[in-house]
């Protein structure tokens, strides 16, 4: 079983940058596939961006490819999401969890941390 905190939101003005961070506990970290989401006010949670257990393959939803960058530290047994040109629409709660599944909703995924907050200002 893998246990995941998240951190590293904050507030930030339109443009910036935040890096996200997910930190794992467990052996079986390194193996697994993970993931980043997010839930903005009111919506429903939905995919950000997955990553393979090796970090040599990534996908991204088409609403941040471009912008953010998801990568994996698996000796700090850390998962992170570079966020890039962050838009107002960003804001929101991110989510790290393991994909379990084989596509991209949140019911394959499990093992979710409390998330961290983002707010964009404009």
């Amino acid at each position: 079983q893998v246990q995941l905190v998240e951190s590293g939101g904050g507030l930030v003005q339109a443009g910036g940058s935040l890096r996200l961070s997910c930190a794992a506990s467990g052996r079986t970290f390194s193996s697994v596939p993970m993931g980043w989401f997010r839930q903005r006010s009111g919506k429903e949670r939905e995919f950000v961006a997955r990553i393979n257990w090796s970090g040599g393959y990534t996908y991204y939803a088409d609403s941040v490819k471009g912008r953010f960058i998801i990568s994996r530290d698996n000796a700090k047994n850390t998962v992170y999401l570079q966020m890039n040109s962050l838009k107002p629409e960003d804001t929101a709660v991110y989510y790290c969890a393991v994909h379990h599944g084989s596509s991209y909703v949140a019911s394959d995924f499990g093992s979710w941390g409390q998330g961290t907050q983002v707010i964009v200002s404009s």
